[in-house]
């Protein structure tokens, strides 16, 4: 029987930072992928997270008049291959 129950967590940060701020945060995000754990805290909450095998990267930019914009995704399933376990069938009747 399969469990319905889902582990879900969310961790949101939003706050302004000078250039060295932001890249000591980058930094500390790639150690912590060496290192295979990320953890993220604030006064509001926290999360860990355990990255491992194959990850989704997306970078978006985008610059519109004066607003610039980066947006760095990582992604990744937390039991690899999990999802490459299924077969896709067409019939054709």
């Amino acid at each position: 029987m399969k469990d319905n129950k889902q582990d879900k967590s969310l961790f949101r940060h939003e706050s302004l930072q000078s250039i060295d701020g932001v890249q000591d945060i980058l930094k500390a995000i790639i150690k912590g992928l060496g290192k295979g754990l990320l953890s993220f805290r604030d006064e509001d909450g926290e999360i860990r997270l355990a990255p491992r095998g194959l990850m989704t990267l997306k970078v978006t930019a985008r610059r519109e008049d004066d607003h610039h914009r980066l947006d760095i995704r990582l992604s990744w399933h937390a039991k690899p291959g999990a999802k490459r376990n299924k077969t896709l069938k067409v019939l054709d009747e």
